[in-house]
């Protein structure tokens, strides 16, 4: 017969292993429980929110965020960061735009011209592009903290999207541009359907490619990964080239949805960018952690945030204070997973 002493240890170990399982349960997939809870509460809160339309507007508004948030997340993983993306999704927006003026109202950017679509959204993809390279040769080269480097390009390219038009709007766009923003192909909006052919592109470059491999061994340890042989500089500006893509494709999306580019588009879209990465998973504190189903789902995770509450006719400088704490508590909890781990 076992004595309690016996059994006291064995109760132990077990409700030991039974933490442990729960706490990695957790760690792996606690954003999509918290995901599935707040659809939940959305639900009961506003009966119109799991209306099929709602649903689909709810995607169509974060899908903007999203695509930035997938370069976001990557520049994150290698230990760096961007506030520039969203001052970059204003200046490829007002030049995609600019290229697809009707021929009648071109008259101050490429009158006459016709351009096929597709030269417009080369155009928005080789601006964001550009933008981090800048942004990359900043940080590998000159070795400027990727804070201060991305914060001064902020700045730099709001003031180029607004020379560029001269605060003007850049209206009246040809239909096939609008169908980017505003189409829908097989009844799905073409919004989703960008973000979803670049979420796989992104997974598959982020955990496939050796460009991903070595972003995830440059951010878990930089020094580590130069001795190994991986071209430090070069890797961290394919990654802020790469961002700033996404961010110029975002511009073009943004745009042509609203019918109209304009210098001001995007403005703290980069916060809700590294808001929806950071609740996904990726680690401000630690680099090389980070995936792109959790940043999808921490951008949908937003968007179901600011639907609920537009729903519930919450004021907008609440909807401000909430989304700031809820940064604040991912930044946190982060702290503590890393911090417990070690």
């Amino acid at each position: 017969m076992a004595t309690p002493a016996t059994v006291a240890p064995a109760q132990t170990a077990k409700q030991r292993q039974s933490g442990g399982l729960f706490k990695t349960i957790f760690r792996k997939y606690g954003i999509f429980l918290v995901f599935i809870a707040m659809l939940v509460v959305a639900s009961i809160l506003s009966p119109a929110f799991l209306s099929p339309t709602n649903l689909i507007n709810v995607v169509r508004q974060m899908s903007v965020v999203g695509l930035i948030a997938l370069g976001v997340t990557g520049v994150i993983v290698s230990a760096g960061i961007d506030l520039s993306s969203g001052s970059v999704v204003g200046l490829s927006a007002v030049v995609a735009a600019s290229l697809a003026q009707l021929p009648d109202y071109a008259a101050a950017y490429y009158k006459g011209l016709n351009l096929p679509v597709f030269v417009a959204v080369l155009a928005a993809c080789a601006v964001g592009a550009l933008v981090g390279l800048l942004n990359g040769g900043l940080v590998a080269k000159t070795r400027i903290p990727p804070f201060i480097a991305t914060l001064g390009t902020l700045t730099t390219i709001r003031g180029l999207a607004y020379l560029y038009t001269s605060g003007r709007p850049v209206s009246d766009l040809t239909d096939d541009y609008n169908f980017i923003g505003q189409g829908d192909f097989l009844g799905i909006p073409v919004p989703i359907l960008i973000l979803v052919i670049m979420a796989i592109i992104t997974h598959v470059l982020y955990s496939q490619t050796k460009f991903g491999k070595y972003i995830y061994a440059i951010g878990g340890n930089e020094q580590a990964a130069r001795v190994s042989g991986i071209n430090v500089s070069k890797y961290k500006m394919l990654m802020y080239v790469y961002a700033g893509l996404l961010s110029g494709l975002a511009g073009l999306v943004v745009s042509a949805r609203i019918g109209s580019g304009q210098s001001g588009q995007g403005v703290g879209y980069e916060l809700d960018a590294i808001a929806a990465a950071v609740i996904g998973g990726a680690s401000l504190s630690a680099g090389g952690i980070g995936t792109v189903a959790g940043t999808i789902v921490g951008a949908l995770i937003i968007g179901v945030l600011n639907n609920i509450l537009d729903l519930t006719n919450v004021s907008a400088y609440w909807q401000q204070i909430v989304k700031g704490c809820i940064i604040v508590g991912a930044v946190i909890i982060d702290q503590l997973k890393h911090h417990g781990s070690k």
